[in-house]
């Protein structure tokens, strides 16, 4: 999924992921690395307890800046759009608008949807091109379910 971010006209035109929107901290794992790639990182958990580990984690190895945020990642971070680059790890029916809404001109979106036909989970690929949203369909995936609320 970096790797796809950084196929994306800004990566490209910068070396960088820029401003980055992580959807699902998880341990913290890829949004100590989305700290070394990017100029800023804002790391949505909807699990309290992960969140807590994630914020452990990043103070441990000392990963700015990343600002983590306990909260529902389907709303984004608005506040701080927009967003070069944005990732989810959680997989939905759709796209929240909101990510779309927060999504920087020449920004890439990379996150896993539901598949409409196997009932399976594809990753999907939004480039902000213009006025307008270019979207790529690649291969299977699984991840966790894309929730609302926090817990």
């Amino acid at each position: 999924m970096l790797a796809l971010l950084f196929e994306g006209e800004t990566a490209r035109a910068t070396g960088s992921l820029g401003r980055v929107l992580e959807i699902g901290t998880g341990c913290g794992y890829q949004a100590a690395l989305l700290a070394r790639l990017g100029r800023g990182v804002v790391s949505i958990e909807r699990l309290r307890p992960l969140h807590e580990k994630a914020r452990q984690h990043l103070r441990e190895v000392h990963a700015a800046p990343v600002r983590l945020l306990h909260g529902d990642g389907r709303l984004g971070h608005a506040p701080a759009a927009p967003y070069d680059s944005i990732v989810a790890a959680a997989g939905g029916d759709d796209l929240p608008e909101a990510w779309l809404d927060q999504l920087a001109p020449g920004g890439r979106l990379v996150a896993p949807v539901h598949d409409g036909g196997g009932g399976g989970q594809v990753l999907v690929v939004v480039d902000r091109v213009g006025d307008g949203l270019q979207r790529r369909r690649l291969e299977g995936v699984h991840f966790v379910p894309l929730k609302s609320g926090t817990a």
